[in-house]
């Protein structure tokens, strides 16, 4: 692994271990992205995954970096070398993909802001490995094979570490994180798209509050 790659495994285990939940958030209003912002940081999730399924979503990821103290941006359903270099600019700290194509991830090795792959099989893993991937997202979690996956792989790749993210909730969350290959787990149940339009900031606060006191089962 180059030390380029050592460094930006280090700064992903980082942003993973900062709380059990990483929010994902689809959001297309600048102002309302910095509000629900602060109430997921002031709720204990400070990591936060901007997906760029809106419009303006660059644009609600510029603002967060910039006015949210605390937070650790992030940009979700990252899929090429464009977007990387937008949301670089825009004051990404890690990124999101639900897959690892090739071009996206030579792209990410000439990029300084880390890269959390989607992966799904074993084979995937042990590809994103030789890379000097050692931090992955597992996605779609719940269809391709819930907790009970991760733990199966966990003997056989225990190098590895995982956000579960795709039909993971507060219910079954818990499964995911006892286990010792699980960091967090991504979720769209702290901050849905309906509570975002509500302005319902106290609610998304309330919601983050439970998601960080969150232990594994």
């Amino acid at each position: 692994m180059s030390t380029h790659q050592a460094g930006k495994q280090e700064a992903l285990a980082a942003t993973m271990k900062a709380a059990p939940v990483i929010p994902v958030v689809s959001v297309n209003d600048p102002e309302e992205a910095v509000a629900m912002a602060r109430a997921l940081v002031k709720g204990g999730l400070p990591a936060i995954e901007v997906t760029l399924r809106t419009e303006k979503a660059i644009e609600c990821l510029e603002a967060i970096a910039g006015e949210v103290e605390g937070c650790i941006p992030g940009a979700g359903t990252v899929l090429s070398a464009g977007q990387i270099e937008k949301c670089d600019n825009a004051g990404a700290k890690f990124l999101v993909s639900p897959g690892a194509a090739p071009l996206l991830l030579e792209a990410a090795e000439d990029s300084s802001v880390p890269l959390l792959p989607g992966t799904a099989t074993a084979s995937e893993i042990m590809r994103l490995g030789e890379r000097g991937y050692r931090h992955l997202k597992f996605f779609p979690a719940e269809q391709a094979g819930g907790a009970s996956y991760l733990k199966a792989i966990s003997a056989p790749l225990p190098q590895f570490r995982f956000c579960p993210t795709g039909g993971v909730k507060a219910e079954t969350a818990g499964d995911y994180l006892a286990l010792p290959n699980v960091l967090c787990v991504g979720g769209s149940w702290v901050a849905t798209n309906a509570m975002i339009e509500a302005q319902d900031w106290a609610g998304i606060e309330a919601l983050a509050r439970k998601a960080a006191a969150i232990a594994g089962a």
